[in-house]
């Protein structure tokens, strides 16, 4: 049989790392909640584990600005990614998006990257809890089983303040039509005059999750929100013997304020500092730059270029989203990072410079 029908695609996959695409749909999931969908100038494959996010590389006010998001739409659909963002008052990089991206525009994100997800901690019963816009990386997780016909039981709780808040409606009732495995239960605070509400109202609590979810203790859970959703969480499942092992959350919490190097200036934090022996410092060298500076134990890398005036990007300051990832030539770290780079990037010597600390002279190529 001839095949010349068949033009042969020279598909690309994405790693953790920097790529420029571009927006090619913005859609309004609710009165302040937009979904913008990108996807790269050449075919890109943009795989990932439902659940990860990406970090966006941004110029806002002529000042640069990385934020991570949660990537909301699923690697069953390889060829674009789509991130869903609530506009939040008085957010600088929320709002920004809201009123200036656009389709057309390009920008260059880093990643993908994070430990929450799908496929590191699979189980055939699972629990999404969601409360507000952390409902994204949930719905990557449901929307990869129910596009791949995934055997998973689940179970999909997710709290909002109004109907009118509801992110995904209708797609999710959809879902819950065509399958048996889905079981689907949104969660109300109010309703408004004219808003009809048949399901469940106020917050999540030990009644309402027994009725939902009488199993709750067998199944791996899923958990995304504002903070204190996610504590009141933590409380009701701990106060039943739940085995936290199994249970996951996804916060970046507030982005970390800068570097206390970039706000004070160091013969002010010297002034404060404890007198330390020479021999105690640990010296940072920046190849790259000819900058060198001697550190106090404790320090970061971060912090050693920052009070170089060296701006190593930097979002989550945690050492989950891989955006400070520098090349260290030299001397040993003590790196606490949370799933921010890969053990491969590791062995050739890259470290992430928020969570790195010197344990004695280092080189770094910056």
């Amino acid at each position: 049989m001839s095949t010349n029908f068949l033009n042969p695609v020279n598909t690309q996959t994405w790693a953790n790392g920097r790529h420029l695409v571009r927006c090619v749909k913005v859609v309004q999931e609710t009165w302040d909640v937009r979904t913008f969908c990108f996807n790269a100038d050449q075919p890109i494959m943009f795989f990932f584990k439902p659940g990860q996010f990406v970090t966006l590389e941004l110029e806002i006010d002529g000042q640069p600005i990385m934020r991570s998001y949660t990537i909301s739409s699923s690697p069953s659909v390889p060829y674009s990614f789509s991130l869903t963002i609530k506009r939040v008052p008085g957010g600088k990089v929320s709002n920004w998006l809201h009123d200036n991206l656009k389709e057309g525009d390009e920008l260059a994100v880093h990643g993908p990257a994070g430990l929450f997800n799908a496929i590191d901690f699979s189980n055939e019963k699972v629990l999404y809890l969601s409360g507000g816009v952390g409902i994204t990386p949930v719905m990557s997780m449901a929307r990869w089983f129910f596009d791949t016909n995934g055997a998973v039981d689940m179970v999909f709780v997710h709290s909002a303040r109004s109907p009118k808040d509801v992110i995904y409606h209708r797609e999710l009732e959809h879902m819950a039509s065509r399958i048996s495995n889905f079981s689907l239960h949104i969660i109300c605070e109010k309703h408004g005059l004219g808003e009809a509400w048949a399901g469940y109202r106020g917050y999540l609590n030990q009644k309402m999750l027994e009725l939902i979810a009488p199993d709750f203790l067998e199944r791996e859970i899923f958990c995304c929100g504002p903070t204190p959703y996610m504590q009141a969480v933590k409380r009701l499942l701990e106060a039943n013997g739940f085995d936290m092992q199994r249970y996951h959350e996804e916060s970046f919490g507030a982005t970390p304020a800068e570097d206390r190097a970039d706000a004070i200036e160091h013969a002010e934090q010297a002034a404060d500092a404890p007198v330390l022996d020479a021999a105690d410092l640990h010296q940072v060298e920046f190849t790259s730059t000819g900058k060198s500076i001697r550190v106090a134990p404790g320090e970061t890398v971060h912090a050693a270029a920052a009070k170089l005036g060296l701006h190593i990007p930097k979002a989550c300051g945690m050492g989950i989203c891989g955006t400070c990832k520098v090349m260290k030539t030299a001397g040993e770290v003590s790196m606490e990072h949370n799933g921010g780079i890969t053990d491969e990037d590791v062995a050739e010597g890259y470290i992430l410079s928020c969570c790195s600390v010197p344990k004695g002279d280092v080189s770094i190529d910056y």
